[in-house]
């Protein structure tokens, strides 16, 4: 033991243990019995679940010693999770923080195994060990999940996971009112009566991530909806080295509109339990948020080699440790009789003996190996099944549809626009997937800025089409949450420009949940955004974003770009087949400057119309994601124009012209920007010998570069150019056109390419 002051260095494993042996040693037996609504029973799978929790601590660090453990984020000091952990069901979804190990532990147990502390202690030392076994991530990384236990994983960076708790919160309650009230009625993994829980450390209420879910949750709760959530903010005091300021924490908690506050102390165990139980009551019975503000200390550091005693008081560390959870359960166990000091410490090495058992029979473990192995569980794809389920949504659309488009049929009505395209598929999406629901700023009342979701709401009620509040983070964690309950989200990012204050939300939490979950859980996602540049009379670089590299770094992530009416309906169509099969996150990405577009070559030609194909047409016009289209322009021998988005139309237009100087040309619309279409670029690219690449996004992590890229990777050995936007935010009116791609630049681009 290493003395600091009056206090004990609590930075090593073998410091706490003698320090919990010593205050259990002091304990005095009683008789004084258990506190009402507290049997035994449940005292000990409490206690029990928070030894667990310590001995995963204290073999972590004893694994990382010798180099087989990859993570020592320990829960030590929190243990008094397993009492909410206790006063929960074990089919309440949990969302947990990263030192809610003795709430896991009590979750596996609430599970009904013969062997609670083996089981849990396997769970959790195989994702610390990176073995490939694991129920979960299977060796991605060391979280707190499993299907069985409804523990979904999350790998949060800091409060990330806040919005999605939100939004399964709101699916649950919105499918639960659709669908009846029984249970299992709501069509969900989930009790129809479930609430959600979900922890979060005290340094969390200050991310913006945090307040987001907050004020949403909040939000709902005022707009008179229900939210069966349930926060809990387990307090220690510090972030890594920052301290939370005295009363800060409670102050932003009880501040909260909509949220109902309760506050509980780590360690008193009837106590906490007492008010977990309340607040669970509260949120089960009313299905309305609240939050469980549980003050909890810290032990070991934060992490890894983490010494406290550089930037604590040994005043601090010394009260600390008189606030040992586990050592406060322990006294509760002597104290009313039910255990004495002796067995106490019994118990304690009768765990400690078998997590350590664990890790020793986890370090032979496989790993994962090869990448192949580690991407399978990152974003599967079954093109195969898709197209099926495209095809088989024909036999779905019949006689509602009538009714639904108010007697006159989209495929009747004439050549359509692309917002008229993408609002008719949006329709008939809506017709044939019940689960599918449409929301965002302005979609539902206003139809969108632009008009592209009109209508809907009349024609589908307002639980499927719907206006959120104005924040992108909410947004989208409402779609994760929506995706994991069981329905298939279709979230509507106003501009392209206001994706990026909540782009974490797609990376961190939608692309990754596959990954880290096995497949057990899923993000079914078709987030629509208008986007891209060339927006003539509203300007400016929010409204007029041609920055796309943020979505094509994401794993797993698709994204397709539809150029016009004819291609908008299948590119839509297999993002909702994929992500209903797949469970794929899908981003359709809409340029806001083609929605209303009519003409091609020449005014009044409607050349950029193209009629709306009804359901029996729907499996021949299937697109595949990552397949190209090829327009033949003349004799299309000469040059081959790689583009996408606004690029077709100009690169047809040019194509156009250079015909009449003898020029035949081939325009490649990749239509989708992940997975890129590389099989389809090379052969059109090496057809012609010459490429022109038309990027409007810019030239520094531009699309362009993933072309260019594909193309050497390739050995491709022809000639090649680029055309792309400068580096620069779009500024306002005319100005535009000295930064963007233009019709001018691309025909200099093609002549000087033919001219080498």
């Amino acid at each position: 033991m290493v003395p600091v002051g009056n206090a004990f260095d609590v930075t090593t494993p073998q410091d706490l243990d003698e320090r919990f042996r010593a205050a259990v040693g002091e304990l005095t037996p009683g008789t004084a019995g258990l506190p009402d609504g507290m049997p035994r029973e449940l005292v000990l799978a409490v206690f029990d679940a928070q030894l667990t929790s310590r001995h995963l601590d204290l073999a972590a660090r004893w694994l990382r010693s010798f180099g087989e453990g990859f993570y020592t984020i320990g829960s030590a000091g929190h243990e008094s999770n397993a009492a909410v952990a206790a006063a929960l069901r074990h089919t309440d979804p949990a969302f947990l923080h990263y030192r809610s190990g003795a709430f896991y532990a009590a979750r596996v147990a609430q599970g009904g195994g013969t062997e609670p502390v083996a089981d849990a202690a396997r769970d959790v030392l195989r994702g610390v060990v990176a073995s490939a076994l694991e129920p979960v991530a299977g060796g991605r990384h060391k979280v707190f999940g499993n299907a069985a236990h409804h523990v979904v994983p999350t790998t949060s960076t800091i409060a990330s996971h806040l919005p999605r708790a939100v939004g399964t919160a709101f699916a649950i309650e919105r499918l639960r009112k659709v669908n009846g009230h029984g249970n299992g009625a709501s069509g969900t993994p989930w009790p129809a009566d479930a609430l959600v829980v979900c922890s979060f450390g005290d340094a969390s209420v200050n991310h913006a991530t945090a307040a987001a879910a907050f004020n949403t949750a909040g939000w709902i709760d005022h707009t008179g909806l229900r939210l069966p959530l349930l926060l809990v903010c387990e307090d220690n005091g510090i972030g890594i080295s920052v301290k939370s300021p005295q009363g800060w924490v409670e102050a932003t908690l009880r501040g909260r509109p909509g949220l109902k506050y309760f506050g509980a102390e780590g360690d008193d165990p009837a106590g906490a339990y007492a008010t977990a139980v309340a607040a669970a009551e509260h949120v089960r019975r009313t299905r309305r948020p609240a939050v469980l503000h549980l003050r909890t200390v810290r032990f070991m550091g934060h992490a890894g080699a983490d010494a406290e005693v550089g930037y604590r008081p040994a005043a601090d560390l010394d009260r600390d440790l008189t606030r040992d959870p586990v050592v406060a359960t322990a006294r509760l166990l002597v104290s009313s009789g039910l255990s004495t000091p002796e067995e106490v410490l019994a118990r304690y090495d009768e765990v400690g003996w078998q997590v350590r058992k664990v890790a020793e029979e986890v370090l032979g473990e496989p790993k994962l190996a090869g990448a192949a192995e580690i991407v399978a569980t990152l974003a599967p794809r079954r093109p195969a099944r898709v197209a099926r389920t495209v095809a088989d949504l024909s036999g779905s659309a019949t006689a509602d549809r009538a009714a639904a488009f108010g007697g006159r049929l989209p495929e009747e009505a004439g050549p359509l626009t692309l917002a008229q395209t993408i609002n008719a598929t949006l329709a008939d999406g809506l017709l044939t997937n019940p689960t599918m629901a449409v929301f965002g700023e302005d979609v539902a009342l206003k139809g969108g800025v632009y008009g592209v979701t009109k209508g809907l709401r009349e024609r589908f009620g307002a639980t499927r089409v719907f206006d959120t509040l104005l924040d992108e983070t909410s947004i989208l964690g409402l779609g994760l949450g929506a995706g994991l309950a069981g329905m298939l989200p279709v979230p509507e990012i106003q501009y392209l420009a206001y994706l990026h204050n909540a782009e974490d939300q797609l990376r961190g939490e939608a692309a990754t949940m596959q990954f880290f979950s096995g497949g057990a859980y899923r993000n079914p996602m078709v987030v629509r955004i208008a986007g891209l540049a060339y927006q003539e009379g509203f300007g400016g670089h929010f409204h007029n974003d041609n920055s796309v590299a943020v979505l094509r770094d994401i794993p797993g992530l698709v994204v397709a770009v539809p150029a016009r009416a004819d291609d908008a309906a299948p590119l839509l169509r297999t993002c909702l087949a994929s992500a209903a099969v797949d469970g794929s996150v899908c981003v359709f990405l809409e340029p806001i400057a083609l929605y209303h577009t009519r003409d091609l070559y020449e005014d009044g030609d409607n050349e950029w119309l193209a009629p709306y194909l009804g359901p029996a047409s729907w499996a021949d016009a299937h697109v595949p994601i990552g397949r190209a289209r090829v327009y033949h322009v003349g004799s299309a021998e000469d040059l081959t124009i790689i583009t996408f988005g606004n690029g077709v139309r100009m690169s047809l237009r040019v194509a156009a012209r250079l015909v009449e100087e003898g020029i035949g040309a081939r325009v490649v619309d990749l239509r989708w920007l992940a997975p890129l279409p590389v099989a389809d670029v090379i052969r059109e690219s090496s057809a012609t010998g010459r490429v022109l690449v038309v990027d409007e996004t810019r030239r520094s992590g531009g699309v362009g570069e993933g072309v260019l890229a594909a193309l050497v990777d390739a050995g491709y050995v022809g000639s090649v150019s680029r055309i792309a936007s400068v580096d620069s935010f779009v500024p306002l009116g005319p100005a535009a056109r000295e930064v963007l791609v233009a019709e001018d630049a691309i025909t200099q681009g093609a002549r000087a390419l033919l001219a080498r």
